[in-house]
């Protein structure tokens, strides 16, 4: 009786994942050689030093990219002193088109605060980035009116450029406590 016992303990433990590894989060991020919105080469060490908020987009985009870059505006803005370490990161999945010139425009445009980084590459490395961050990005139709389909997610980054928790889209209140929570170390 007591073999069953202990039979059905360690049958239940095991199904249960008790003797398991602990489940290890994906990797989101990585190495990458882009240029910003001056054509300045930057890579992932960028992001170190201070919290950023990347996410992925085009210029020609109608509405999700310029508002979700406004929605971060926003939560820097709500953050008050404690954004002041807060860096918003655009990365062009659309390179054709998206050349420094025209992501420093857009920016500009956007009211993107100071400290802002735009970045661009070649299709290779935007692909490249693009996979690193597990993030989507897809040509949509032929000719000069051409879109993009790509992920509306913005990827937290710590000071040390690893990945802490995606921030939903344009929820500024969401991206704030998030933010903030995340610095705090909740």
């Amino acid at each position: 009786m007591v073999v069953v016992g202990l039979l059905v303990t360690g049958a239940l433990a095991l199904n249960a994942g008790v003797f398991r590894d602990k489940p290890q989060i994906a990797s989101v991020g990585g190495p990458f050689d882009l240029v910003d919105q001056t054509g300045r080469p930057v890579s992932e060490k960028a992001l170190n030093g201070q919290w950023n908020m990347v996410f992925f987009g085009f210029t020609y985009c109608p509405d999700i990219c310029p508002g979700t870059l406004q929605a971060l505006i926003r939560a820097k803005d709500q953050l008050g002193t404690k954004g002041q370490d807060v860096r918003i990161v655009f990365i062009s999945v659309d390179p054709a088109r998206d050349r420094p010139a025209a992501i420093a425009e857009w920016l500009d445009a956007n009211g993107a605060p100071a400290g802002t980084l735009g970045l661009t590459g070649t299709q290779a490395e935007v692909d490249r980035v693009v996979k690193a961050y597990r993030a989507v990005a897809r040509k949509v139709g032929e000719g000069p009116d051409y879109t993009m389909d790509h992920s509306t997610v913005v990827y937290l980054m710590d000071p040390r450029g690893r990945f802490v928790r995606p921030l939903p889209y344009n929820l500024p209140d969401e991206i704030v406590t998030q933010v903030t929570a995340a610095k705090r170390g909740d």
